[in-house]
């Protein structure tokens, strides 16, 4: 699938609301923060870190709930309830997403763990880096490209 055609889709679990991202995740990632637990009930959110331009809902109209600013606003179905995906005020370049929605899970799979200073003692991801707080910015493009030299050699 060249980047051209490339297309995901997810849904929420009623599938009231759809969207669909047309270019691949920059990264996938696992958080262990307090509030990702909370907010899955797990002891962690799985996320694919998505260019903002590739991603739009296609069907319904999701509500902020969560938190709601200024530190990120997380969108979910209004009927389900399902937490679809986060948006983090002053990077406006990518949307979180719950890749756990998508239509082709190959995507879970976490090449990151972000907030492992909360990490629960047991809870184990394959994840390729760990990093106790968010990645430092100087990391992140790194972390990017072997992300998507990962891809490409697994695809």
């Amino acid at each position: 699938m060249t980047q051209e055609t490339f297309s995901l889709k997810g849904t929420c679990r009623c599938g009231h609301t759809s969207f669909e991202v047309s270019a691949p995740p920059l990264i996938t990632c696992a958080c262990h923060c307090r509030g990702c637990q909370q907010m899955s009930s797990s002891a962690y959110s799985l996320t694919a870190i998505m260019p903002a331009p590739a991603f739009k809902v296609t069907e319904g109209t999701p509500v902020k709930g969560g938190l709601q600013g200024p530190e990120a606003d997380h969108y979910f179905c209004p009927d389900c309830k399902t937490w679809m995906f986060t948006r983090i005020p002053g990077y406006d370049e990518i949307v979180n997403v719950r890749s756990v929605l998508l239509d082709d899970l190959h995507w879970t799979e976490p090449f990151m763990e972000t907030m492992t200073a909360s990490k629960l003692p047991w809870a184990e991801t394959p994840a390729r880096h760990r990093y106790e707080g968010f990645p430092p910015p100087e990391d992140f493009m790194k972390l990017m490209g072997e992300f998507a030299a990962h891809q490409l050699a697994t695809r």
